[in-house]
């Protein structure tokens, strides 16, 4: 997996990088297929902005979010990300098997 962590007027200084890829670890962990994650951290006036792009298999699921706080920004954007993960996870694993017992119930 490749994890690309940029700043735009803001340095990326090693805690922030350490934070980023520690918080990153919980969210790959549930999803093997990442092949690489783009992350841009940037400051605009007094709005610190993450924004993440994890490239899955078969799609790129892109979050941003913005706060005060560039760490409660990172944190929330996890959460975002968490759930968008598990979310596709699920639907790829899915393959409609429900449906299938749906109609066998009821016939």
């Amino acid at each position: 997996m490749n994890l690309n962590i940029t700043g735009h007027h803001v340095e990326v200084t090693p805690a922030i990088r350490e934070y980023v890829t520690t918080k990153l670890d919980r969210v790959i962990r549930h999803f093997d297929n990442v092949t690489s994650v783009a992350v841009i951290l940037s400051v605009e006036k007094l709005r610190q902005k993450a924004e993440v792009t994890v490239h899955v298999r078969g799609k790129d699921i892109f979050v941003e979010n913005e706060d005060t706080d560039m760490y409660a920004a990172i944190d929330a954007l996890i959460d975002k990300l968490d759930r968008q993960v598990l979310k596709y996870k699920d639907k790829i694993s899915d393959h409609g098997h429900d449906s299938v017992k749906h109609h066998v119930a009821e016939s």
